[in-house]
């Protein structure tokens, strides 16, 4: 897998609420294809659970998009949740008189 090919699936909070609000498609949107279908089956847990995910749908995004960067930090050759920029990689105001 590539680097553009994984950024390619990273998804977009506005979207998963417009999957939410048009058609309840939100789990689809997001690759959780059972998810989806018990919740067509049970018409959003009954009105609760898409109560639920109207307040949860950014965490979902934001878990599923992370999971994703986690694998381009992988291809990268870089550990996973640490960023590349260590404290001695900025000059302070003092170098630059």
């Amino acid at each position: 897998m590539s680097k553009y090919y994984l950024m390619s699936q990273m998804k977009s909070t506005g979207t998963a609420y417009l999957c939410w609000f048009l058609i309840g498609c939100h789990y689809a949107y997001l690759g959780k294809w059972g998810l989806q279908i018990l919740y067509w089956i049970t018409i959003g847990g009954f009105g609760l659970w898409a109560l639920f995910d109207l307040f949860h749908i950014p965490t979902k995004v934001n878990n599923y998009n992370f999971r994703i960067a986690e694998k381009i930090e992988a291809l990268e050759g870089r550990q996973p949740g640490f960023s590349r920029a260590s404290s001695n990689d900025y000059t302070s105001e003092d170098d630059l008189v």
